[in-house]
């Protein structure tokens, strides 16, 4: 989905968006950013690239990260759940990811984990496998099904 019809639907249902990244480094955020008006449904962005921002920033459990690794749908569960606790958001995804280049055979390259977090609801988590596309491609692919995420949600 284009980030300004996200934005006309977050409007519309009254709903406020805020962003816990990892793999994409803020990208979320900025495509949401880029459309004039966005402040009207867009409270922040928590960029969580290293462990130690995703504890501090977003309250997830060192024993999660610990456990299951930072790419994980527990960690992004953790991050979109954290993300809803400590903005003024109604709305919250995450994304934690192998960019790349490299990766193993446990977490290949694109490897995605997404979480969607709101008030009232369970989260929704899922994973999703781009391949070795490239870093741009699969960061670019990681905005893109995040965006489509919470337009679904918000559907």
């Amino acid at each position: 989905m284009k980030p300004a019809k996200l934005i006309d639907l977050a409007r519309r249902k009254g709903a406020v968006i805020a962003t816990a990244e990892s793999c994409t480094g803020g990208l979320i955020s900025g495509a949401i950013t880029e459309i004039p008006g966005s402040s009207d449904v867009f409270d922040r962005g928590f960029v969580t690239y290293s462990n130690a921002a995703k504890i501090e920033m977003l309250g997830v459990d060192p024993d999660t990260i610990k456990t299951f690794g930072a790419v994980s749908e527990e960690v992004a569960q953790a991050m979109a759940s954290g993300a809803l606790r400590h903005s003024d958001a109604t709305l919250t995804v995450s994304v934690t990811g192998v960019a790349g280049p490299g990766g193993s055979d446990y977490k290949p390259e694109g490897r995605v984990c997404f979480a969607i977090a709101q008030n009232g609801t369970a989260p929704h988590v899922e994973t999703i496998d781009f391949g070795p596309l490239g870093r741009a491609k699969v960061r670019q692919s990681t905005v893109s099904h995040a965006l489509n995420l919470l337009s679904a949600a918000l559907s």
